[in-house]
């Protein structure tokens, strides 16, 4: 991707309310963050999966109750947690009524996409970071999910 084109993004996502911008293109992927007052850049040159850049964290008085609610009332389950990288509302298939990506059973390799989750009208997919079987999916499509909070297991 042509510095200039990725400066302009950059500066664009700091003067902007976006905190996250993700762009496909042959070349690869690139994912901006912002967390303090600047962008930080995410470039993977490959179509592997993109690291997740951990957003600034807020106060411990604030973010403890918040945190405490928005735990899933399931029987918790062995494997590896896959954690939404964001706030947003949490859709299980591409389109209303359409199949979901994926269900329980179903057998995931790193970079298989999971779910949508819509963020400030922006439609970011989640893919998986782990191969395995899906053991259990802890977020209810349509519902907002927290930054953090466990959404699938995959074991």
């Amino acid at each position: 991707m042509d510095l200039r084109k990725l400066k302009t993004l950059i500066d664009l996502v700091s003067e902007s309310n976006v905190s996250e911008l993700e762009i496909t293109e042959a070349e690869g992927k690139v994912r901006i963050v912002k967390s303090a007052p600047q962008a930080t850049l995410v470039h993977t040159s490959s179509p592997a999966p993109t690291p997740v850049v951990a957003a600034p964290a807020a106060p411990a008085s604030a973010a403890t109750p918040a945190s405490e609610a928005a735990a899933p009332m399931v029987p918790a389950a062995s494997g590896h947690e896959v954690k939404s990288p964001m706030v947003g509302t949490f859709y299980r298939s591409p389109t209303p009524g359409a199949d979901p990506f994926v269900e329980v059973g179903t057998s995931v390799k790193v970079g298989d996409r999971l779910c949508i989750i819509e963020a400030m009208k922006i439609l970011n997919e989640i893919e998986a970071d782990r191969a395995g079987v899906v053991k259990a999916v802890l977020a209810q499509d349509g519902e907002a999910v927290e930054y953090g909070q466990a959404i699938f297991i995959i074991e």
